[in-house]
């Protein structure tokens, strides 16, 4: 029983149910992988004797919890788990995150939220230092939080877009943050919409070809600069004639690229779009900056200070070394060495130069923010967290003692897919986290958060415990870690109330029991694809709208997912079936399909909302959307693409290169790619968009396409 209980001390699981009424054991091999991955000695019986005896002697002399959290409600403070249980007469002294220190002072009570006149104590992540009449002392994390994140107001709609796959008539080959300002001043005063969600911004790792998956990124912590606008750089002005011929010529091959995706059929390449735009920027980067804009600049350095220094160390090292940091010269693989220090001087203009990358980024990012406000948003700019970062990225190089080594994010098997999955991401150790006071999560979220005026996190379940792989093992072989959940939700709840932001977590899939009401207790809201709604605990069938919940952002798809035309005209089937990737025969697929289609059809006429009748397209799809409506979801997710009928997922599971993921633009019910104008113009989307009452649906131009 050693095993066990030393991996239930550390969050380990030891097993897991793959399905309702299942249990799997873990293989020792991977428990003694994950704790080793966590600094525990594992591998021999008297190694885990050892690992007992410390823990034991450290829980007896340990005076308060690794975190304490103290939620901020109306009527009050809650009592903080972790001082109900401190010895009577414990001296506390709190060190606040804006300086002060308050105390010393005794809990007013056992159990108490604070001692007596520290009520007031203010929102932040602080420090709590602890005296006991016995001699023991300690000092932990105070996490002091608002007891919700902010609401999105009344209920709403909005888009949802891969800003990738939105090109305008000024795109450079690929969405950008000009086309994102402009989609939501659109948006926003013609269409009623009170928020645009786009795809994650993060920076991701270059290379050619590069990995065109945004959820796989670099760095999440800061932006891409492949989103630039490039003619809204204001040095794009300063150039002197002979760099502004050579921009010039840019753009006119920038042209090409946009035509050949909107007019020729070609995919979207990010590669040959960011060599266009890095060249424009190498030379905007030589075109001095104006007193106020080197003074902003300067400030936003020292905002992000170290966080930013790596990241842009990273960037100028893999130009010289590879972007793969452990195949660097062994000193340069850590970012605290002299060496690393060294050739950061020696490249500095190089360290200079992406980190103006990531300001002009965030500039625009604030833009496109302030375009949505002004256009009458009520959420805005909605971005969006991916799960983790790619194992040879930057934060992974600048974060190493808060990544576990050997380590990957997955999902276990289940009734869907019985190999499970291994997402090559490395997870945060939750040791490591708290050791650091969230230290990296904060700068995370705050960065995310800066210019954002909602943040969907992608896999929300990962706040409670996260399926580690050790490397070499298959996905099945792998076990669930725990995090501090109650910490990492008020961290988000503190942060997300700082920028004014709604938080929406994607919590679709397996969910254990519980998560979903810790969520919405913390005014985190769900995510409720219409597919999948259907009464699970009683006949199966299709929820009706009055039975969905209220907490969440209800959709008919996602970015994962078939289109609403691809689902009603059976049109996914067919193309997994071209690809083949059916595991079960066509005819039986077909059927299936046909039936959770009729199925819903039949709950969509019998709630009123299909007068056009079962045999229409484009009917079916405005009558998903009238149905969603009807449900009490706080915020509707308009999938751009579905205003238009497109049939083509922008991400196909399961695929690699038998699909072209992450790089289709937005294509009507034929296939033909769509810009940003001709989306503003479209008849169909101005019918589409009746079901929302939007303000000037019904004044598209006669006769203007798609």
């Amino acid at each position: 029983m050693g095993l066990p209980r030393l991996a239930a001390l550390h969050g380990v699981a030891t097993t897991f149910s793959p399905s309702p009424g299942v249990t799997q054991v873990v293989p020792d091999d991977t428990v003694v992988a994950v704790l080793g991955a966590l600094g525990v000695d594992a591998t021999t019986p008297g190694a885990v004797r050892a690992a007992l005896d410390r823990a034991d002697r450290a829980e007896a002399e340990r005076l308060l919890p690794p975190t304490v959290v103290v939620w901020q409600e109306p009527a009050g403070p809650l009592p903080a788990a972790g001082l109900a249980a401190l010895p009577a007469g414990t001296v506390l002294r709190v060190e606040t995150e804006q300086g002060p220190v308050l105390g010393p002072a005794a809990p007013a009570r056992p159990g108490a939220p604070m001692p007596a006149g520290w009520a007031a104590l203010p929102p932040g992540v602080h420090r709590l230092r602890a005296e006991a009449p016995d001699g023991r002392a300690g000092e932990t994390t105070l996490i002091v939080a608002p007891g919700r994140a902010p609401g999105p107001g009344e209920r709403s709609h909005g888009l949802l877009v891969q800003l990738y796959s939105l090109l305008s008539g000024r795109s450079w080959g690929m969405g950008d943050l000009g086309d994102l300002a402009e989609l939501a001043t659109w948006s926003g005063r013609s269409l009623g919409a009170s928020f645009v969600q786009v795809n994650p911004l993060h920076a991701a790792v270059p290379g050619a070809p590069s990995d065109p998956s945004p959820y796989r990124p670099s760095s999440r912590r800061f932006p891409d600069p492949v989103h630039l606008r490039i003619e809204d750089v204001p040095e794009y002005g300063g150039a002197d004639p002979a760099q502004r011929a050579r921009l010039e010529e840019l753009r006119e091959e920038a042209a090409e690229l946009r035509g050949a995706v909107l007019r020729k059929g070609a995919l979207i390449d990010r590669d040959a779009v960011w060599a266009l735009k890095r060249e424009a920027l190498e030379i905007l980067h030589t075109v001095p900056l104006g007193p106020g804009r080197h003074a902003a600049y300067c400030d936003f350095l020292a905002e992000q200070g170290r966080a930013l220094e790596d990241h842009a160390t990273w960037c100028a090292l893999a130009e010289v070394h590879g972007t793969s940091w452990r195949d660097w010269p062994v000193p340069l693989r850590d970012p605290s060495s002299p060496e690393t220090a060294h050739a950061r001087s020696e490249l500095m203009d190089r360290v200079d130069f992406h980190s103006r990358l990531v300001w002009l980024t965030d500039t625009q990012l604030a833009a496109a923010s302030r375009a949505a406000r002004e256009a009458g948003m009520g959420v805005g700019v909605v971005h969006d967290l991916a799960v983790g970062v790619h194992p040879d990225g930057a934060d992974a190089w600048a974060q190493q003692d808060v990544f576990a080594a050997g380590m990957s994010v997955g999902a276990p098997p289940d009734a869907f897919n019985a190999r499970g999955q291994d997402w090559g991401l490395p997870p945060w150790r939750p040791d490591a986290l708290a050791a650091s006071a969230f230290a990296p999560y904060r700068g995370l979220l705050r960065g995310v958060l800066r210019n954002a005026g909602a943040l969907r996190i992608d896999h929300v379940m990962g706040l409670f415990r996260l399926w580690w792989v050790p490397a070499g093992a298959p996905p099945t072989a792998g076990t669930y870690v725990r995090y501090d959940a109650e910490a990492m939700l008020a961290v988000l709840v503190l942060e997300a109330d700082r920028a004014g932001a709604v938080v929406v977590g994607e919590d679709l899939g397996t969910v254990e029991p519980g998560v979903r009401e810790a969520l919405a207790a913390r005014g985190v809201l769900g995510t409720s694809v219409l597919w999948f709604e259907r009464d699970w605990d009683g006949d199966g069938l299709p929820l009706p709208p009055g039975r969905w919940r209220e907490g969440c952002v209800a959709t008919a798809t996602t970015h994962d997912l078939p289109s609403t035309a691809a689902r009603l005209t059976g049109g996914h089937v067919e193309l997994r079936h071209r690809l083949g990737l059916l595991t079960r025969p066509l005819e039986e697929e077909r059927a299936e399909d046909a039936a959770d289609v009729q199925a819903w059809l039949a709950m969509l006429e019998e709630s009123g909302v299909l007068p056009e009748g079962a045999g229409d397209e484009e009917g079916g799809i405005r009558a998903v959307y009238r149905f969603l409506l009807r449900t009490p979801a706080r915020m509707t997710g308009v999938w751009l693409p579905d205003a238009v009928g497109d049939r083509r997922p922008q991400n196909l599971p399961g695929t690699w290169d038998q699909y072209p993921n992450w790089r289709l633009p937005v294509a009507d019910a034929e296939g033909r790619p769509v810009t940003l104008e001709e989306l503003a113009a479209s008849p169909r989307l101005h019918r589409f968009f009746e079901v929302f009452g939007a303000p000037g649906s019904r004044t598209a131009p006669p006769g203007a396409r798609p």
